[in-house]
């Protein structure tokens, strides 16, 4: 996954709680594993007029003229400022890579569903948690100066929004496989040495488990 260090980009407001992963990737689009292409129906039911259906032309289908993500303002944000319990409901992996293929690197919320929180993380997403009243602070400010950018530093655990520098934390573990851009199998990867090694002594050690079995 892209390594993330320092990112700026445009805050886009969404000013709801409790967003599940069915709303930020519906269900009918789950039919692929792959990690792309889904940034087109991120927010679906929410973006369009019409009913999405997988491989759709999205680009004659209407636009609903209030979501915040079809508002020329917003239209290439890539820091989603949000409300509690973001990525509740479903498991499913596709909601960060929604999010990623449109082009979010940053989520900021007083609280997110853990499963996705981890998911992000290991997607390259940085998820971060803030207090509820610098939540309402940066919202404040986002709908005076619509468009307002931000710079996200994960080396200085530091946010510069509105001429404020603000501190946010993450744990050790997924800041270093960010920086590092690292998802699970590229952890493992990195003992990939070690595990061949295992895999040889065992052989040796054991034959018969690496027999072909006869049906």
């Amino acid at each position: 996954m892209q390594p993330f260090t320092q990112h700026s980009g445009i805050v886009a407001p969404f000013d709801r709680a409790n967003v599940d992963t069915d709303l930020i990737i519906p269900k009918q689009f789950l039919k692929s594993v792959l990690r792309s292409g889904f940034g087109v129906n991120l927010f679906d039911q929410l973006r369009y007029l019409d009913e999405g259906q997988p491989e759709m032309d999205t680009s004659t289908r209407p636009l609903q003229p209030d979501f915040i993500l079809n508002q020329p303002q917003y239209k290439n944000a890539s820091i989603l400022l949000t409300r509690d319990n973001f990525g509740c409901g479903s498991s499913r992996e596709h909601a960060p890579w929604a999010l990623l293929d449109y082009g979010f690197r940053v989520l900021l919320a007083p609280s997110f569903a853990d499963i996705f929180y981890n998911n992000c993380c290991k997607n390259g997403i940085l998820p971060i948690v803030l207090d509820e009243s610098t939540i309402n602070w940066l919202f404040k400010k986002v709908y005076a100066q619509p468009g307002m950018a931000m710079t996200v530093d994960l080396v200085t655990f530091e946010i510069l929004a509105a001429d404020t520098t603000l501190s946010f934390t993450i744990e050790p573990y997924r800041r270093d496989c960010l920086l590092q851009g690292l998802d699970d199998i590229a952890l493992t990867l990195q003992r990939a040495e070690r595990i061949r090694e295992y895999e040889n002594k065992r052989k040796q050690e054991c034959p018969w488990l690496f027999e072909d079995l006869e049906l």
